[in-house]
């Protein structure tokens, strides 16, 4: 198991709103970064600051960072978010939806740019994806059609599999629209669907016990409970197990199908910069993925015993080995 992608970032610092028409100045911009921590959130951390720095940011000259991490505990995030605000933050970036609704939830003066969440409009985070409205924008995962597709792959990888467990967040706005998803799909593609609600937080061995009294045959991992603890589970109890996030794979889980992470940065970082130079977030719309990744473990497989479809891996964006 490889737990590089599990550390945790930090930076910090302060600064005043309003905007001005250029991120460029004697004093940095504060860009605060509001995170639930599942997934772990030195990935998305990372890409985010490699992207800043494509667009002529420089940490610590251009641009300081207020990271604020959750740490797992969905409560924390309304606190969390109060604490950029009351820092004045020029900006605050938002990682996937829990994130995403604590900061708008938080402010209506300060602009938020929410990364990778679900269902922008039904979570009620934008009034629409072509006029986002308020002071709220950014990139949409499509996590509603990647659920649907998800199902479909697990049909694919087991044709004989009749009863799928699916992981979901209970902490997560976004859960009844997820689990609505993939159940469409799994009816139709006969499946039975047995949801497991659990909160980001909390200790995952009895719902896998439960999963596996159920006669579950394969899992699906909502991308907010992404974990290492998680995908040592699914391995431990030999589920076979997919996710969005493209970490899921690589820290032992088997699949994951999700919209293009470093794409969702790449936009996000634009938006930073457009909205740091005089854009307002309501002229902004949401842009939503173009291109999808599949991300197969060979090595989970095998572990697994488990034969990888060709036709799957001729799709693979990427076959760990």
């Amino acid at each position: 198991m490889r737990r590089r992608e599990f550390l945790l970032g930090v930076a910090g610092a302060s600064a005043a709103w309003p905007l001005a028409a250029t991120a460029q100045g004697p004093n940095p911009r504060v860009i605060g970064v509001l995170v639930l921590g599942n997934p772990p959130p030195e990935p998305f951390l990372t890409g985010l600051r490699d992207e800043l720095h494509a667009a002529g940011y420089v940490e610590g000259r251009t641009v300081r960072l207020e990271i604020r991490n959750a740490e797992s505990r969905a409560a924390r995030l309304a606190e969390k978010a109060a604490d950029l605000v009351a820092l004045k933050a020029d900006l605050i970036v938002a990682y996937q939806t829990p994130a995403a609704t604590a900061a708008k939830q938080a402010t209506h003066d300060i602009p938020v740019v929410f990364v990778s969440v679900s269902d922008p409009v039904g979570t009620g985070l934008v009034a629409s994806l072509a006029r986002p409205g308020a002071n709220v924008t950014g990139t949409s995962a499509g996590t509603t059609e990647v659920a649907g597709k998800s199902v479909e792959l697990i049909r694919e990888l087991l044709p004989a599999a009749r009863r799928l467990a699916v992981l979901a967040n209970g902490a997560d706005p976004f859960t009844p629209s997820y689990l609505a998803a993939i159940g469409e799909s799994a009816r139709r593609l006969g499946i039975d669907m047995e949801p497991i609600m659990v909160r980001p937080a909390e200790p995952l061995e009895a719902a896998f016990e439960a999963m596996i009294a159920k006669g579950s045959q394969a899992l699906i991992v909502q991308g907010s409970l992404v974990r290492p603890e998680a995908a040592d589970l699914a391995l431990k109890h030999r589920l076979p197990s997919l996710s969005s996030p493209s970490i899921w794979p690589r820290a032992g889980g088997l699949l994951s199908y999700s919209a293009d992470f470093s794409a969702m940065l790449r936009e996000a970082a634009a938006y930073v910069d457009r909205i740091l130079k005089g854009a307002k977030p309501a002229d902004l719309p949401v842009s939503f993925p173009t291109k999808f990744e599949l991300i197969v473990n060979l090595k989970t497989a095998n572990a697994l015993g488990l034969a990888i479809p060709p036709n799957i891996l001729s799709r693979a964006d990427e076959v760990i080995a």
